[in-house]
């Protein structure tokens, strides 16, 4: 069974990048450039996990997951960072916020579907030998 993901992402390339990897991987993802679009697409799709840049357009990702943990329908949605915030105590800083995760950018495509998929129920993660 795929996961349904909503990947939160601005930057064409980054976007363009992260969609191949997972749709690749037999995932299905939706996709938002800003953060109330972001907002509106897990309130309408309920997806089964969220990949969220932090610096987003309208709303940032930590506007976004503020959004989704105030919502008692999609409280409980994994939500992931995956940023270019690297510095010393960064990562600390988005898990103490309420991120599930830190993916950092630029990502490793050949780690990166792995990376994502630890956040999913094993039932949806793909099944490559």
């Amino acid at each position: 069974m795929a996961a349904r993901i909503l990947i939160v992402e601005d930057n064409k390339a980054n976007l363009a990048l992260v969609e191949y990897l997972l749709t690749t991987a037999g995932h299905q993802t939706l996709v938002a450039t800003d953060g109330v679009e972001a907002v509106r697409l897990a309130r309408q799709t309920q997806p089964d996990l969220v990949l969220c840049d932090l610096q987003v357009p309208v709303l940032d990702g930590y506007e976004v997951l503020e959004q989704l943990r105030g919502d008692p329908e999609l409280s409980g949605l994994p939500v992931v960072a995956v940023t270019a915030f690297s510095m010393r105590g960064d990562r600390a800083y988005v898990l103490e916020a309420g991120f599930e995760g830190y993916i950092p950018k630029p990502i490793e495509p050949e780690k990166f579907v792995e990376q994502v998929e630890a956040y999913l129920r094993p039932e949806l993660r793909s099944r490559r030998e």
